[in-house]
């Protein structure tokens, strides 16, 4: 089956790079897919605004499309009742990917946020954990650069196919925070030859790692999740999302350290109820707003609050970047 799902192979006998390759993929899936297609085209359509929130500023994209992602059941009742859309055998008859170092499928997301928009996954069914798969994560950024950046959404913060490993990747520099770290960074300490920062004034808890040493980038990411499960006594995998690059030899993660999954709007009934359902994107400043009534009301004051309720304080973070 996974032979018969593989458009083509990184690394392989073309020479091509992994770039060239996600562009010969997307281009083959929209003319044979018309799912694809239709995600695509309706990209087109997309509205978006942008909301000043004080220190900070939010993008908002009303994208009708992710209400499939926005509204997605992941109780464990729900998982366990549906098929899992991200195993080989479940894929649409018309996808293919690209199989990457043996490992992971790299397949065109039919629901964009953005062009080039894709969805790698484990060829096997394994639950959603970057602790246990940080060195391909690594890897996928450096791969990509300077084309894409890579992002991971935890199990309980906005994958919506929290029982499958899998990564997406965006077009560099589409997430905004990607561009708006230099007005927001201050480094706390250095380690090892790696820059941990936080981000002042954005309104979200976010830590970043910088360094050129892969297997110190390695180290430090696994210590930062070790202080976070002592810290929020938790034996699960701590909230986050994550954003990695590769830029001029050295990696970048941008870690948003999560108190709750989805804010209490969410949840509220009738006209009160904003369907946001914040993952990196919407972490890092794309908020996605699959309803249009929302697109069309949500503030700043609002988005300041579902920032702060889905972030841990600032005396939490300060305390964890201490003990790393």
């Amino acid at each position: 089956m996974l032979s018969q799902k593989t458009f083509t192979q990184f690394p392989g006998t073309s020479q091509r790079s992994l770039h060239e390759l996600f562009l010969q993929l997307y281009a083959d899936q929209q003319l044979h897919w018309p799912m694809l297609a239709g995600g695509v085209a309706a990209l087109h359509n997309v509205q978006t605004r942008t909301i000043d929130c004080g220190t900070f500023s939010v993008r908002l994209q009303y994208n009708p499309k992710r209400i499939v992602s926005s509204g997605a059941k992941v109780d464990a009742a729900s998982i366990q009742e549906r098929k899992c859309f991200l195993c080989v055998g479940n894929l649409p008859p018309e996808q293919q990917g690209i199989l990457y170092k043996e490992k992971f499928l790299v397949l065109c997301n039919p629901m964009p946020i953005f062009r080039e928009h894709f969805t790698i996954s484990h060829i096997d069914h394994i639950p959603q954990s970057i602790e246990e798969q940080i060195l391909p994560f690594l890897s996928l950024a450096k791969d990509l650069s300077p084309h894409y950046s890579v992002f991971y959404n935890g199990p309980k913060c906005g994958a919506s196919a929290p029982d499958h490993m899998h990564f997406q990747s965006a077009p560099s520099g589409m997430i905004p925070v990607e561009m708006e770290l230099l007005g927001h960074a201050r480094i706390k300490k250095n380690l090892n030859g790696i820059t941990i920062s936080s981000l002042d004034r954005y309104g979200r808890s976010v830590v970043v790692l910088e360094g050129k040493s892969k297997q110190e980038m390695e180290l430090t990411f696994l210590r930062l999740t070790s202080v976070l499960r002592k810290t929020m006594k938790t034996n699960d995998e701590p909230m986050m999302n994550v954003i990695a690059s590769f830029l001029n030899e050295s990696w970048r993660l941008i870690i948003f350290i999560r108190s709750k999954h989805r804010p209490a709007v969410y949840f509220k009934e009738g006209e009160e109820r904003v369907l946001i359902s914040p993952a990196s994107v919407d972490m890092g400043g794309l908020v996605v707003t699959p309803i249009e009534k929302d697109f069309r009301s949500v503030d700043a004051p609002l988005m300041n609050e579902i920032y702060k309720e889905l972030s841990v304080s600032e005396d939490m973070l300060n305390t964890v970047i201490e003990k790393i």
